[in-house]
């Protein structure tokens, strides 16, 4: 399986140049690259429900640098946020976690004909 497209355009830039799929787990991964972030993921999964306001009890940042990453993950399309008041809910997005999960398994799975125990390499 080739993770290159097929077209070829000077003006494309470098993540261009890969298929579609492979771009958009990049951007995921890139979206859970902080512990924080997946903390965060974490606890909306365990709580089975949405939050709102302040869940530094819960995530040891401060309220500044939570909201940072609330919005790295509602960007990403991971959590979406419905405003209610003067306060935020945010909830997990269990349709976009369940295609990056199939994204993954699908990448992987390309992964198992290969011999990952190499001594050599």
């Amino acid at each position: 399986m080739s993770y290159v497209c097929d077209i070829k355009h000077s003006k494309m830039n470098k993540s261009e140049k890969f298929e579609s799929e492979l771009r958009e787990l990049a951007e995921f991964a890139k979206a859970i690259s902080h512990p924080a972030r997946l903390a965060i993921l974490k606890y909306l999964v365990q709580t089975q429900s949405c939050i709102s306001g302040d869940i530094t009890e819960y995530i040891p940042l401060s309220r500044s640098t939570v909201s940072q990453h609330l919005k790295a993950l509602r960007d990403a399309g991971l959590i979406h946020g419905e405003i209610d008041g003067l306060k935020i809910n945010y909830c997990i997005n269990g349709h976009v976690i369940t295609k990056y999960k199939a994204l993954f398994n699908t990448f992987f799975l390309d992964m198992d004909s290969i011999n990952l125990s190499c001594n050599e390499c």
